[in-house]
Parts: C-alpha cells; structure tokens; sequence
C-alpha cells in the first residue's frame, strides 16, 4: 500500500512539497486539520515563517494533535521553518513561539542571515547516494546542539567565522561550527529535518530518502 503523506498546509511552500511527494509515487494531501492529520502517514513540516506556522497550528487546532502523533512514531520531515517547527529548544524566536518538538536539537532561528543573505551551497547527506545535494538556504536556521539519538547528516561552510567542537553523543553537545561547518540536516528515528530548501530545486533524493523512512516505518507496525 502506498504511504498517504501530508503537508502541514498552514503557510509556506506547500505546493512544492506535494509536487515532490506525489513525483516520488506517494499519495500527498494537505492537512489544515486535525481530522486531515488522522488520514495520512506522515507529516511534511514545509519551509515558510516558523513564527506563523507556530501561531497558525494554534488556531486550527492542529499543535497538540502533531505533537502527539510525532511523540508517538509518526514520521515527521521538516525543511527550513520545518525545522524549527520540530526542534526541542529555539533560539532567537519569540517568547510565545511553540513547537511540535520531536528532535532533541537547539536550532537558532534566521542564523544564516535575512532574505538578502539567500545563498546556494553544495551539502553532502549521510544516507543519500550521489553528488553533493545543491541546497537553497532562505532565511534558515541551523543547528547549535544535539542530543545524543540525534544524528547528523550534513553541514554547511559558512564564511571564516565558522567555529567551535564536535558532537559528543552523550549529552547536548556544542555543534556551533567546526571546520566542517554549520549543522543544516539531522535525523532522530523517524524524524528528519534540513535547513534547506529540496522542494525548490528539482532533486528529489531529499524526499525519497523520506519516504523510505515512511515505508520502512510502516513495515514495522505491520510486523508488530
């Protein structure tokens, strides 16, 4: 059976989300309610104003049931606000900013710079085969610490400033930099998240990987 997979449809790049899943033989739906969410497998958390998508999942009634369908093994992809949208602690964000949680992970909120500071880098992912992936960064976080279940799976350079340690597994460690670069793509179980932007340049691999996450994840409550 195909995954039936949904995209928060709150605000931000929704269509491009859909027009990759359904590219890469799922079924894509929107979901703008909490009845919506009950129908599919998985969750996209898009790119857009994690501000707005915070306040929106308020107001549709959507931030309690996400959270609990995250905490209870739903797969979950979040790009860019996405990101942020799955992350245990944000910095630089308002005070009365929520998230769905899920990732054991500190993203800093607009840390590459603001919409003039855009830019395109090559990130090489653990997991997917090929060429480095062509990232779009759009006023994007990035990862400063990680918890110990969360791996990560690429980076970023980011000018001469790029500093700090490595991961240490254990507790949340300082990943603020090093000479491998900033923290853009993580993984903890069946949550995924990236800084970047795969839905807006024609690669699919990024969305692939996601739904063999998905599909694997469904065999496994079908073996239960």
């Amino acid at each position: 059976m195909d995954p039936v997979i949904g995209v928060l449809a709150l605000q931000g790049d929704v269509r491009e989300h859909l027009h990759a899943l359904a590219t890469c033989d799922v079924i894509a739906r929107p979901v703008r309610r909490p009845a919506e969410l009950d129908s599919v497998d998985a969750l996209v958390i898009p790119g857009g104003e994690s501000t707005t998508m915070s306040h929106l999942a308020i107001e549709f009634g959507l931030l309690d049931p996400v959270t609990e369908r995250i905490a209870g093994g739903m797969p979950a992809y979040g790009s860019c606000a996405g990101m942020i949208m799955l992350a245990t602690d944000v910095l630089d964000g308002r005070a009365d900013q929520r998230t769905f949680g899920g990732i054991e992970m500190t993203v800093r909120r607009n840390a590459f710079g603001r919409q003039v500071d855009s830019f395109e880098s090559p990130v090489t992912i653990d997991g997917i085969d090929g060429e480095p992936f062509h990232a779009v960064f759009i006023r994007a976080p990035w990862v400063e610490k990680v918890g110990g279940e969360v791996s990560v799976l690429g980076r970023a350079q980011v000018g001469a400033d790029v500093t700090g340690v490595g991961q240490d597994g254990a507790t949340l460690a300082d990943e603020s930099g090093g000479p491998a670069g900033r923290i853009v793509a993580v993984r903890q179980g069946n949550l995924l998240a990236t800084s970047f932007h795969p839905e807006l340049t024609g690669d699919l691999r990024v969305h692939a990987h996601f739904v063999g996450m998905v599909r694997n994840a469904m065999g496994d409550r079908g073996r239960r």
